[in-house]
């Protein structure tokens, strides 16, 4: 994980130049990122995704891809949102125009997205089994349906971020 600031801070994940991705940990070694013997790999299904957001089913579940921009990404939970951090002079001016932000956001359509318990955010190029062992995040969720909204938002001439907020559904 990448730290920008003083320890305590929000933690950042970046990936190699593809797509991060949020995989239910209870499915976390049906992931099998660059690797494999198919003709098209678990990445290579991740890059084919078109747009901010897709997803993809993996084991009995289904992983969040986080599409488009190659940004560090985080995850705010008072917010139930991954920031994407496009550009910003700094991270204190980032995620004090979050709220902003999320105000002022033209959200894309939504999807329904099913999740058994906790997340891994890590670059989807990795194995499941070594996410743990390379820059990730793991992110609490409730088991549930959520709502799933995608925005690129420029708050400021220098400030770009992309928003991906997650709303629980009834079950």
């Amino acid at each position: 994980m990448v730290r920008y600031a003083e320890p305590g801070a929000v933690e950042w994940v970046e990936s190699g130049g593809g797509p991060l991705i949020a995989v239910p940990e209870t499915v976390l070694t049906f992931w099998a990122g660059a690797d494999g013997d198919e003709t098209a790999s678990d990445y290579d299904r991740a890059c084919e995704v078109d747009g901010c957001v897709g997803l993809l089913p993996v084991g009995d579940a289904a992983a969040l891809v986080l599409g488009d921009e190659p940004a560090s990404t985080s995850y705010l939970p008072d917010h139930d949102t991954f920031v994407r951090w496009c550009a910003a002079d700094s991270e204190d001016e980032l995620l004090a125009v979050v709220p902003t932000a999320l105000a002022a956001a033209v959200w894309e359509d939504e999807v329904s997205w099913t999740v058994p318990g906790p997340v891994v955010l890590f670059d989807a190029a990795w194995p499941g089994d070594d996410a743990v062992n390379t820059d990730h995040l793991k992110v609490s969720l409730t088991p549930g349906r959520y709502a799933v909204r995608a925005a690129d938002v420029r708050p400021g001439p220098e400030t770009w971020l992309g928003l991906v907020q997650l709303r629980r559904l009834p079950d």
